[in-house]
């Protein structure tokens, strides 16, 4: 082994709720744990503005101010967490190598993956500015929608996710306009039919999104495109609801870790458990579901608890620690 490997106890690759969760599980459990922020320190709430629906935070907190104190309070017990992220893995013997930035090597006991999911945007220009602003842009109406009680919003996207996001905010708005770029829906039948009777829920077949129109602060509406007549409208709006799927951050593993077809990590249902011994996984990169913060943070718990107990399996000097159980 070369003097330039480094070889720690835990590894947890990613941040987030999950990921930070995860190191004050694992520093608590005396297992030393090294945390690569990766590509984007704090995951995806540092692109929201407002959190209401965290546990904990009466007044609500914003995205990038929590994810700060859960780096903090991981700190606290003493996680190393560095800047810098996984470019490379070999998890093909007993050793679990990761290369960081291309060149230095780790070789891990155990390993704790928190990459996340990103969210899939249209890539308009004026979508990623009202993104980037926090003026009315999301991918997310569960943790949104609640901002825009009794207004007027426009959603994109034809499947289950799309039509279960549009009835969900059917609830708490005004009205909703759906663009479906098709002539018909990709979701399930059921979930289809559900949208087109909600009263409120105007959809609009063969649509796609021009632009994304706003103040320079805020979103005020949409310029909507029919592709079959190439004819514009203008959709007022204050909230634009981008559901056309996501991706999790796992392509690295690809060739060592069981996926599904989009490739979401399998895990032991119940369990942080992959098909890799000693390999965890925890939130969104396994998480297709809920996505949300708090069920993050739950499963990064999960994948701690269960790296220690299998340190504890494999060592019979470490011993798992009680503090995690109170």
């Amino acid at each position: 082994m070369s003097d330039t490997i480094e070889k720690v106890k835990c590894l947890i690759i990613g941040s987030g709720p999950a990921g930070y969760t995860a190191a004050i599980y694992a520093a608590r459990a005396n297992m030393k744990p090294v945390l690569y922020q990766g590509t984007q320190p704090g995951g995806q709430l540092t692109t929201t503005n407002e959190v209401e629906n965290f546990p904990g935070y009466p007044e609500g907190i914003t995205g990038p101010a929590m994810m700060m104190e859960l780096q903090a309070q991981a700190e606290r017990f003493e996680t190393d967490v560095r800047d810098g992220w996984i470019t490379k893995v070999d998890f093909s013997g007993d050793v679990h190598k990761v290369w960081v930035n291309e060149d230095k090597e780790i070789h891990a006991d155990t390993v704790i993956i928190s990459t996340g999911a990103s969210a899939k945007y249209l890539g308009l220009e004026s979508e990623q500015k009202y993104l980037k602003l926090g003026g009315g842009v999301s991918a997310c109406a569960v943790c949104d929608g609640f901002f825009y009680r009794n207004h007027e919003v426009v959603i994109v996207g034809a499947g289950d996710s799309a039509c279960e996001e549009a009835h969900y905010l059917s609830k708490l708005c005004k009205k909703v306009t759906m663009l479906v770029r098709r002539d018909e829906f990709r979701a399930s039948k059921i979930m289809a039919a559900r949208v087109k009777n909600t009263e409120n829920i105007e959809i609009l077949f063969n649509t796609e999104t021009d632009e994304v129109l706003g103040d320079g602060q805020v979103v005020t509406g949409v310029r909507v495109k029919n592709n079959k007549t190439n004819e514009t409208q203008d959709v007022d709006a204050t909230g634009f609801f981008v559901a056309i799927g996501h991706k999790p951050n796992t392509d690295i593993f690809k060739g060592f870790i069981d996926m599904d077809e989009t490739g979401y990590i399998k895990n032991v249902p119940g369990r942080a458990l992959t098909n890799l011994e000693g390999v965890f996984v925890c939130g969104d990169a396994a998480d297709h579901v809920y996505r949300q913060a708090v069920t993050a943070a739950g499963t990064g718990c999960m994948a701690a608890l269960d790296a220690e107990r299998y340190l504890a399996a494999k060592d019979s000097t470490f011993e798992v620690s009680t503090s995690n159980y109170n």
